[in-house]
């Protein structure tokens, strides 16, 4: 039985905008003791895969980490596949703030030694004895308390775009990295100081939490569900946010914004900016921040050396990149002197500028309100046979369902790009006609140029 992957993501891409249905991008976790990780780990992708899910998942003998793309159709069909399980009756689902059905493009689980890679030896301290889990309330409440310390265990590249307020936040690269740092960082305050801490998830202060109390700190506080939970309970109870900017996450939107606060800065201009991007260079890949403007100008590259080797032949890129190993390099290389505006480590909790939301700002960093992103549904209903230049009339062979008059439809294609229209009027094999059905030939005006490799759309709410 096949137990892998086997669609690219730009076939995974095409085969979502064809289906046009909502999906629910969500993460989980859970610690529990799991004899046959392999077994589990299989069984998990045979059920999954029923549903159309899809996502990273690390299995190990200590539990599962998970961050899925899941139809909302399947939601709850998908929690029973997770409740099948003792150690997973009633589990937390952090449910993301913005929604993108591409968020995760195939479905991969892996077993791995550890779900998270804290260095730690387990078998030395208690891993379940962990701190008190904060609600969202709870949690601004001990903020306000002079006597609490709040440490982000995040690394550099996530807490460079949003933290909360006042937070200690250590310049790693890894989580493993931020333990002993902050240990010694505060090793005088074990008695008199609330330590309190909180990451994407949960996850990681899962752990954290377990060692600080190990190391003799009494009053060990974890914010429940992450910045991702924390997120869900200001909005749906009107609390105050104390957490700034934007939420990294591990996906193909590298962020979700929290508040309208800006608080990094393009890496190459300096300009307020918070979205990330990788170098467009295959061979470096770097994760880094980068405006619209100097996105433009370097060609999505982090560097000039790296926008020269994207314009040399195919074959040329592919010598240099021959042996040259990055992996988590790509994130070290954040701090490469070539990015000039690169701050972490000690960050203000003051805002450089306001996101705009829906106005004045390039068609990438728009974020529409979710509600309305995730209603309109793309199916896909004809292919482009031929485009009549002169006349700009476009024939399209109708591949499903119904293509009505009145339709709002997107013509889209890797040189046409993305276009929509409205159909006012359109000829059904070679007559006028108000519906045009599967196998039946549709001629229509079309003001741009319509390619064979286009596909038509029918966009509906």
């Amino acid at each position: 039985m096949q137990l892998y992957n086997t669609l690219s993501a730009e076939e995974r891409a095409e085969l979502i905008d064809q289906a046009g249905k909502q999906r629910l991008t969500l993460s989980f976790y859970a610690y529990a003791k799991i004899e046959n990780p392999q077994e589990f780990r299989d069984n998990l992708f045979i059920e999954w895969n029923k549903l159309d899910a899809l996502g990273r998942t690390y299995v190990a003998k200590e539990g599962i980490n998970a961050q899925m793309s899941v139809p909302a159709e399947n939601f709850e069909a998908f929690r029973q596949t997770l409740e099948a399980y003792d150690f997973m009756k009633d589990i937390r689902l952090n449910v993301a703030v913005e929604h993108d059905d591409h968020s995760f493009l195939k479905l991969t689980v892996k077993v791995r030694d550890k779900i998270v890679a804290d260095g730690l030896n387990d078998e030395t301290f208690d891993v379940t004895n962990i701190g008190v889990h904060l609600k969202a309330k709870e949690f601004n409440a001990i903020l306000d308390d002079p006597n609490t310390i709040v440490v982000d265990f995040r690394n550099h590249y996530e807490s460079e775009i949003g933290h909360f307020k006042g937070a200690i936040t250590p310049d790693v690269e890894t989580f493993r990295e931020s333990l002993p740092i902050i240990n010694d960082q505060l090793k005088d305050h074990k008695e008199d100081k609330n330590l309190v801490m909180y990451c994407t998830g949960g996850i990681r202060c899962e752990k954290a939490s377990a060692y600080f109390k190990h190391q003799g700190f009494k009053n060990v506080y974890q914010l429940e569900g992450g910045i991702i939970n924390y997120a869900k309970q200001i909005k749906e109870e009107g609390l105050e946010s104390k957490f700034i900017g934007k939420n990294f996450v591990f996906d193909h939107r590298l962020g979700e914004r929290i508040t309208d606060d800006i608080v990094s800065q393009c890496h190459q201009c300096g300009k307020p900016c918070d979205n990330h991007t990788n170098c467009e260079n295959e061979g470096c890949h770097l994760l880094f921040i980068q405006c619209d403007e100097c996105q433009a100008a370097m060609e999505n590259c982090c560097s000039s050396e790296c926008q020269e080797i994207i314009h040399m032949p195919l074959v040329e890129q592919v010598k240099l990149r021959r042996g040259v190993k990055n992996g988590n390099m790509i994130f070290r290389k954040g701090k490469s002197e070539k990015l000039k505006f690169k701050h972490s480590g000690e960050l203000s909790g003051i805002a450089l500028a306001k996101a705009d939301s829906n106005e004045g700002l390039p068609s990438r960093h728009k974020t529409t309100a979710i509600r309305q992103k995730i209603k309109i549904k793309k199916v896909l209903i004809a292919q482009a046979e031929h485009y009549y230049a002169k006349s700009q009339i476009a024939q399209f062979l109708v591949l499903n369902q119904e293509l009505k008059a009145g339709d709002k439809v997107l013509i889209s294609g890797p040189t046409t790009g993305n276009e929509e229209i409205t159909i006012t009027e359109m000829f059904v094999n070679g007559s006028s006609a108000p519906v045009a059905g599967k196998g039946e030939k549709v001629t229509l005006g079309v003001p741009f140029r319509v390619r064979l490799s286009d596909k038509l759309f029918r966009l509906s709410e």
